[in-house]
């Protein structure tokens, strides 16, 4: 069975996305655009998304005009995407819509994974709802020299630092590439 792992780009004062739900910040710093290799999970062979970074997708880089798009950066994957409500899709894409929570949908999407990893893309709450239900096991962030006045933050928990473990620290280009192992909480006893 592969880990779970949210792997994500934030500002230096944990945004991952403006108040508009820009990623627009990101793709200014050099290499935010065209991610160096380290940057991004390797292993995984599931991605899971939450509506709001799911329609940021759509209208971003106009996929449903150009399905084609879609591979670009998801590959043959399948796509998780929890939400509501109907969305749409692009031709050609394995999406599959869930609701409900995350301990109810973690099945199916552990199936799809097979023995590969499962990447959670975003956003940072439906990250939280996997800490919540304790099946994140990485946490990997990619800092970018940037600071925003406001919008979606990294990770809306408290998180204290019995549960994270720090594994790896680095360079890469413009970014401060940092891994997390997540535990359950530690016990006083």
């Amino acid at each position: 069975m592969g880990r779970i792992v949210f792997d994500t780009a934030t500002t230096i004062n944990g945004f991952i996305a403006d108040a508009q739900n820009s990623l627009a910040w990101l793709f200014a710093v050099p290499g935010g655009e065209e991610p160096a290799e380290g940057l991004l999970p390797v292993d995984a062979t599931v991605m899971v998304e939450g509506r709001t970074t799911y329609e940021w997708v759509l209208a971003e880089t106009d996929i449903l005009a150009h399905p084609e798009r879609w591979k670009e950066f998801h590959g043959e994957r399948p796509c998780f995407v929890f939400t509501h409500g109907e969305l749409p899709v692009p031709e050609g894409a394995d999406i599959r819509f869930v609701s409900g929570s995350v301990a109810e949908a973690l099945p199916a999407i552990r199936e799809a994974a097979g023995d590969g990893d499962i990447w959670v893309v975003g956003g940072g709450d439906l990250a939280g709802q996997f800490l919540d239900a304790g099946s994140l096991d990485e946490i990997a962030i990619s800092i970018a020299p940037v600071a925003l006045a406001g919008g979606a933050p990294l990770l809306p928990r408290r998180v204290e630092s019995d549960r994270l473990r720090l594994e790896s620290a680095e360079a890469i280009g413009q970014f401060a590439r940092l891994r997390y192992r997540v535990s359950g909480p530690v016990s006083d006893v």
